[in-house]
C-alpha cells in the first residue's frame, strides 16, 4: 500500500501540472478554433485530477502536499524555457504545450490502466469508473494529437526545405 501511495501521489503531482498547463493553454487560445477544442479537454483534465483525489481517498492514500507543490512549481518553471521570441509568444510554445499535455495524458491513461487491473483484486476500485476514465483519456489524446500536429505544421512549415 505504501508503494501505491507513492505512485498515486506522483500521478497527482503530474495531474496538478497538467491541469495548470491545460487551463493556461485554453485561456490563451480562447476564442480560436484551438481554444474551442482544448477548452473542454482542459475541463476534463481538471475533472480527472478530482477523480484521482477521490480514488486516493477511497483507497485511504493521504495526499502528499509537497508532491502537489512540486508539480505546480515544475509547471511554472517549464514556462521559463527559451522559445525563440523575447517579447511575444512563440508558435513553438503552443506546440510544446500540446506535446507536454499529450505526454501527461498518456501517463494518466497508464495510471488508469494499472488501477483498472488492480480493481480485479480490490473492491474499493470501481472498474466502470476506471473504464470511463480510460475512454476519456483516449478521446483527450486524439484531440490533443490532432491539434499538436496542426500547430507543428504551422510553426515549422517555413523552416523546412
Amino acid at each position: 500500500m505504501r508503494l501505491l501511495g507513492i505512485y498515486l501521489n506522483d500521478h497527482l503531482a503530474g495531474a496538478t501540472a497538467g491541469t495548470d498547463r491545460a487551463t493556461r493553454l485554453a485561456r490563451a487560445a480562447c476564442g480560436s478554433a484551438l481554444g474551442r477544442a482544448i477548452g473542454p479537454v482542459a475541463a476534463e483534465i481538471a475533472q480527472d485530477r478530482a477523480e484521482l483525489l477521490d480514488i486516493m481517498a477511497d483507497l485511504g492514500v493521504p495526499v502528499r502536499r509537497y508532491k502537489v507543490c512540486a508539480g505546480w512549481v515544475g509547471e511554472k518553471l517549464g514556462r521559463l524555457k527559451p522559445n525563440g521570441h523575447l517579447l511575444r509568444p512563440s508558435p513553438l510554445g503552443t506546440m510544446l504545450d500540446l506535446e507536454a499535455l499529450r505526454l501527461g495524458v498518456e501517463g494518466k491513461a497508464a495510471g488508469w490502466q494499472l488501477l483498472r487491473r488492480l480493481s480485479a483484486a480490490d473492491e474499493r476500485l470501481d472498474p466502470a469508473r476506471l473504464d470511463m476514465l480510460l475512454e476519456r483519456a483516449r478521446r483527450q489524446q486524439e484531440t490533443i494529437e490532432e491539434w499538436r500536429v496542426r500547430q507543428a505544421e504551422e510553426a515549422l512549415a517555413t523552416t523546412v526545405g
